[in-house]
């Protein structure tokens, strides 16, 4: 079809800041991961979908399903809905204490 540009499971964004391969990156509703290290407004490849481990509030908990949104203040996820992006849901339960929390992420737009 003449149309179709690309799957977008992987998209091209400007950096919002300098990134490491691994970052999360939120640009306006768009949520992904940065496969590669980039620059401050640099062009980078972010993967919006897959089962990630991402940085969170260490008392934090939440079950598996359960919604994950990311606190783009703080760059870590949070169940917490207020002030935050929807990203995804959580694939492994995340305890109290536990720095990080597998989230996957459907790539949709929220």
């Amino acid at each position: 079809m003449k149309n179709f540009i690309q799957p977008g499971a992987v998209i091209t964004l400007l950096a919002p800041a300098a990134l490491a391969s691994g970052d999360a990156v939120l640009v306006g509703s768009v949520f992904g991961v940065a496969a590669t290290a980039a620059a401050n407004g640099a062009p980078v490849e972010v993967k919006r979908e897959g089962v990630f481990t991402l940085p969170a509030l260490n008392t934090d908990t939440a079950t598996v399903g359960a919604k994950a949104y990311w606190d783009n203040t703080n760059k870590r996820t949070t169940p917490t809905a207020s002030g935050n992006t929807l990203i995804g849901a959580y694939v492994a339960a995340k305890s109290s204490g536990d720095t990080t929390a597998a989230v996957l992420l459907d790539g949709t737009i929220r």
